[in-house]
């Protein structure tokens, strides 16, 4: 890998956000194992908090391939202090760029993710949540999924977002229909649906924007 390309090197030029997730877990692992280099011990940790919307605790971390304590002592320390620190969002969504703010870490996925956004009347994030992985081009969710940790986030409002793996912005034939059923089901909650982003690594898709979103 190129210097300037290096993880580390990569933070240090250009700053923390400019890193995918994989490379922010890299630099905390700092150094791979003799089973496993750096690249393949982030990326199954990647997949494993992908898998998991709970901080996992050391027992589970312990369990993935080639970690040892100290790094999953690392790690356990820095969800947790992550937590401590930044864990209730104080973001507050005005327009479909602030959502793409909140998720585009996922567009280098290789495979669809459906991601839900609690939010409080003043449209204050509570939540941010991965609801289903999919396959390479398509992720199948039922309302019933999206809707389980909103109600139970006692939320007032709340926004979806999936990536699309190809780089192809608008919207699939699939992608309609679950939006008129989040629609549907939202009504009968009371719920405020206030958009369903597209997303890749650079841009978005609004369905608000687009006139498939509207209130009545």
């Amino acid at each position: 890998m190129p210097f300037e390309q290096q993880p580390r090197n990569k933070l240090l030029a250009r700053g923390s956000s400019a890193l995918s997730d994989m490379e922010l877990l890299a630099v905390i692992f700092n150094t791979g194992t003799r089973k496993k280099n750096i690249k393949c011990l982030a990326g199954d940790l990647l997949k494993f908090l992908d898998r998991n919307n709970d901080i996992p605790t050391i027992k589970d971390i312990l369990e993935l391939p080639s970690i040892g304590k100290a790094k999953a002592c690392s790690i356990a320390a820095m969800l947790e202090f992550g937590k401590r620190r930044y864990g209730a969002f104080s973001e507050q969504i005005k327009q479909p760029s602030d959502i793409f703010t909140l998720v585009r870490h996922y567009a280098d996925r290789k495979q669809e993710r459906f991601i839900s956004l609690s939010l409080n009347g003043a449209h204050e994030v509570l939540a941010v949540r991965n609801v289903t992985i999919g396959l390479v081009n398509k992720t199948i969710v039922h309302p019933r999924e999206v809707f389980a940790d909103i109600i139970q986030d006692r939320a007032a409002a709340f926004c979806v977002a999936h990536n699309h793996p190809s780089g192809q912005l608008e919207s699939s034939k699939e992608d309609d229909e679950i939006t008129e059923r989040l629609q549907s089901a939202a009504r009968i909650l009371g719920l405020h649906f206030v958009d369903h982003i597209i997303f890749s690594q650079s841009d978005w898709w609004s369905f608000r924007e687009n006139g498939k979103i509207y209130d009545e």
